[in-house]
């Protein structure tokens, strides 16, 4: 496989924002500005139908709140929007913005969601081929002139796609995935691109933990390598870490950690997909994925905003 893309670029972080508890204006206002403050890259969230914040108008909120925090959604789900109102949503928001939108999308995967909504949850494939097709479309519209699609899903003609995204040629386009498909998909399109656990079954449960290893990883990057050719050194390999702990005591947190997901204790120290140890220590292991898979991206969850400011001020200019 070739080297790791971009293995010298500054390790960033983003949060996972989705579910703040008892939300107002106010508040959300100020955690935004505690997160730019404590020196994360960007605030992101998630598209779920559940009680999380809608993503539009919490990021324009986040935005609005702070003056140099990238806004993200992670990701927004394709099926829950037609992708012609999707690229307008998106473009206001980079616009309005001044620039500041990083644009994931994908298939969608939480089939709480379908079933409670009344969504018809197609099969993976499905699913992954009309992202395809949302993917063309969205970026068609993103460009300049009247654009015009006909696929097996969407059919455009000649629609302006106004307003324009402030990014040129568009905002970085982040999708991620656990599978062959999606991840080669998002080696031909996106800029950044997120290495997940394989979430076939619609759940998060620790059937996920034989595909967060190591060697998982390897396999993920190599399908990535296959797909995007020469574009591979360019593109932003990021990972959501989903357990961040501070702890003297590495080992015994890395031994429940493999008996709640099926691995050895050596595979989940390993993990690309979790933190724990000293600041230091973790400090050690993210410069180590850095070299050794090219991870310069990380996305935690809310609980994680604390305990890593220090991991970040020592990260700075590493």
């Amino acid at each position: 496989m070739p080297s790791p893309p971009s293995s010298l670029r500054p390790i960033t972080f983003g949060v996972q924002c989705s579910s703040p508890q008892s939300p107002t204006a106010r508040s959300w206002a100020e955690l935004a500005r505690k997160v730019e403050d404590l020196g994360f890259t960007r605030l992101t969230v998630a598209d779920h139908l559940d009680e999380q914040l809608a993503p539009v108008p919490a990021l324009m909120a986040a935005a609005n709140a702070t003056s140099h925090l990238r806004i993200g959604s992670l990701v927004f789900c394709n099926d829950y929007r037609h992708p012609a109102m999707l690229a307008k949503e998106a473009a206001t928001l980079d616009l309005l913005s001044d620039g500041r939108l990083d644009f994931g999308i994908g298939a969608g995967w939480m089939r709480s969601d379908y079933e409670r909504a009344g969504i018809s949850m197609d099969s993976p494939g499905e699913r992954i081929d009309r992202l395809e097709e949302a993917i063309q479309v969205i970026l068609g519209l993103f460009s300049e002139g009247p654009y015009s699609f006909s696929g097996r899903h969407y059919h455009i003609e000649g629609l302006a796609g106004l307003p324009k995204p402030t990014q040129l040629p568009h905002p970085p386009l982040c999708i991620g995935g656990g599978g062959k498909r999606v991840l080669q998909l998002a080696a031909r399109y996106a800029n950044i691109i997120g290495l997940n656990p394989k979430l076939t079954a619609g759940v998060i449960d620790s059937s996920v933990g034989a595909d967060a290893t190591e060697a998982a990883t390897d396999r993920k990057l190599a399908w990535i390598a296959e797909a995007a050719g020469d574009r591979f050194s360019e593109l932003e390999i990021q990972v959501r870490t989903q357990i961040v702990i501070i702890t003297n005591e590495r080992h015994a947190v890395a031994e429940s950690l493999a008996a709640g997901f099926g691995l050895s204790t050596e595979e989940a120290l390993k993990t690309p997909h979790a933190l724990a140890g000293t600041s230091e220590q973790i400090v050690e292991d993210l410069l180590y994925r850095r070299e050794r898979f090219g991870i310069t991206s990380v996305g935690v969850d809310m609980d994680a905003i604390d305990t890593l400011g220090p991991v970040i001020a020592a990260l700075d200019g590493r």
